[in-house]
């Protein structure tokens, strides 16, 4: 199936960028395949419902992992969500924890973001032609805070709920990856006062405000990262086995948040970033 073949009542407002691991928590789900000027997303999209409510699911990294976190094409992949109509944007991901009492299994629903990348594409506005032939206009978009409002909250009450107790806000650092970091990096991310340590966050989540969609990181602590404990430090096996030991309340988590977000982006203001702009 292809973008065009989904009609408008049935495009789904709500999208998850995630792992594996929720292929299995959507309801009659259909492929979709969506040609974007960025090239392709990484992989195709599912289509399915939660809740009684139209979610449409994106692997992150492609279904068999396949797509190191700085070689991900997060233009195509927010592009093919926005195309299909998602105006919120849930992104679950596992992430290491900067401080002693941050350990694996916990929640953390950041609200500030620290840009440690190099060389990603991350913006739509680079004075570049796009491959449909359209210039885009140069633009600046308010970035002050990375994060839905709407959205944090929707996920933090639904956490709180379920009786996994979250940690409300706190700043993500993402770094270029694949290789996790050395102990020097993690003491210093440490010692900014930042929380957590994840790979794919940025620029997904700024990509996401240039095309005025909500997003909201749903972080899970897999570990403490290298530099802040004694031992081996964290491994990529460590990170998956923890993961995958949460995975099952997560869906669950984001099933309660799915049924109680807005229906649309009101008042919100992410959707109002291109206000003043012509993308």
């Amino acid at each position: 199936m292809s973008a065009g073949d989904i009609s408008t009542t049935d495009r789904p407002p709500i999208g998850v960028i995630g792992g594996s691991g929720f292929y299995e928590f959507l309801d009659d789900v259909a492929e979709v395949t969506v040609d974007t000027p960025y090239g392709p997303p990484s992989d195709a999209l599912s289509v399915g419902s939660l809740a009684g409510r139209p979610v449409v699911f994106l692997p992150r990294h492609g279904r068999r992992h396949t797509h190191p976190p700085h070689r991900i094409n997060y233009r195509a992949n927010l592009w093919a969500l926005r195309a299909l109509g998602v105006r919120q944007v849930l992104a679950p991901g596992a992430v290491g924890g900067l401080r002693p009492d941050l350990g694996p299994g916990t929640l953390v629903v950041p609200d500030q973001l620290v840009d440690r990348t190099s060389g990603r594409a991350q913006t739509y506005h680079d004075g570049q032609p796009r491959a449909d032939g359209q210039l885009p206009q140069v633009v600046h978009v308010p970035f002050a805070d990375p994060y839905c409002p709407v959205g944090r909250a929707t996920v933090l009450d639904a956490a709180r709920s379920a009786g996994w107790q979250p940690v409300d806000g706190g700043t993500m650092v993402v770094i270029e990856g694949p290789r996790f970091s050395t102990r020097a990096e993690s003491q210093w991310y440490g010692r900014e006062g930042w929380s957590v340590v994840g790979m794919t966050g940025h620029p997904e989540a700024v990509l996401a405000r240039e095309l005025a969609l909500c997003y909201t990181a749903v972080s899970v602590v897999t570990d403490l990262d290298s530099g802040v404990e004694v031992g081996h430090g964290v491994t990529q096996q460590e990170v998956f086995t923890v993961f995958a030991r949460n995975i099952d309340r997560l869906r669950l988590l984001l099933g309660d948040a799915v049924k109680t977000l807005p229906e649309d982006q009101g008042a919100c203001p992410c959707g109002q970033a291109l206000a003043d702009m012509e993308p």
